[in-house]
């Protein structure tokens, strides 16, 4: 996974890190954080910095109660994957799970571990 080299484990890595913002479940979400995010890797968006496993698990929980729990949000894939020497770029949405206007669109870039998995995530909202 370091060079990321065929866009099917790509797409596989990319889905899984998108399912996680909308993971109901509390322990397949501490599970599937764990298998993408190395034990001191970071997650930095403009107004946070979240570290660690417990960071991360706290912080994708935190947008989850917020945007999918409580506002009945979903987030998805937009568009704009790729990757090469290790790092990963994606871009998502998040809208009405049943249905809508976007509201809001962001841009992730991820460094990744010589074991594939993220070391730091840096989260830019474009909208």
């Amino acid at each position: 996974m370091r060079n990321v080299p065929r866009m099917s484990t790509l797409n596989a890595f990319v889905e899984k890190y998108i399912s996680i913002w909308n993971e109901p479940d509390d322990i397949m979400r501490r599970q599937r954080i764990r298998e993408l995010w190395g034990e001191d890797a970071h997650h930095l968006a403009k107004t946070l910095e979240a570290v660690g496993h417990d960071g991360i698990e706290s912080r994708v929980t935190n947008a989850y109660d917020k945007w999918v729990k409580e506002n009945g949000c979903v987030f998805r894939l937009r568009d704009g994957v790729d990757g090469h020497h290790g790092t990963v770029k994606l871009r998502w949405e998040m809208l009405p799970a049943a249905g809508g206007d976007v509201i809001s669109v962001g841009f992730d870039f991820l460094v990744l571990a010589d074991d594939g998995r993220i070391r730091t995530g840096y989260q830019f909202i474009e909208s």
